[in-house]
């Protein structure tokens, strides 16, 4: 009886343990929390090439749907809804974009995964949020898990793998 609970307790442990990795883009995440290489998917490459994008190409996305316009942001890890101000290549804007956030490093990051334009089915991506000189950088006020970020809005750039 002792050898199976300890077991299950194992096991329980392990699973607990695993679950705080992003399950959704099984990305490794290096010693600062901040995420690692990740390749973009053959699917992906395909898609953006239907769409006419190209890596460098960028437009101006509202970082959270749910805080439009905002002075100062404030990001979760996990899930993340953007919409697109401007056209992006075919994406019309208005287009939404679904990444994952991470704040475990100095900057924020968040990768994008998937556009669903309007009126239309979800097409993969491989995309970044960025900005210039260092406005990307969490304030010092930002709690564990969370990044506050002055602004609402940041650029969505293609790219053909995450670094």
């Amino acid at each position: 009886m002792l050898l199976r609970e300890t077991l299950l307790f194992g096991a329980i442990a392990i699973l607990a343990t695993a679950s705080g990795c992003p399950a959704t883009t099984g990305v490794a995440l290096r010693a600062d929390g901040t995420p690692g290489p990740q390749e973009c998917s053959e699917e992906a490459r395909k898609a953006m090439r239907y769409l006419k994008l190209h890596v460098g190409d960028a437009s101006w996305v509202d970082l959270d749907a749910n805080q439009l316009d905002a002075k100062r942001v404030t990001l979760y890890d996990g899930p993340v809804e953007s919409i697109l101000k401007d056209d992006f290549g075919t994406l019309e804007a208005t287009t939404r974009l679904y990444g994952q956030v991470w704040t475990g490093g100095p900057q924020v990051v968040i990768r994008y995964y998937e556009a669903h334009p309007p009126d239309s089915e979800k097409i993969p991506l491989c995309a970044v949020a960025r900005l210039s000189r260092d406005q990307m950088r969490k304030l010092p006020e930002s709690k564990p898990g969370t990044a506050i970020l002055e602004g609402s809005t940041a650029a969505a750039y293609v790219v053909d793998s995450f670094r």
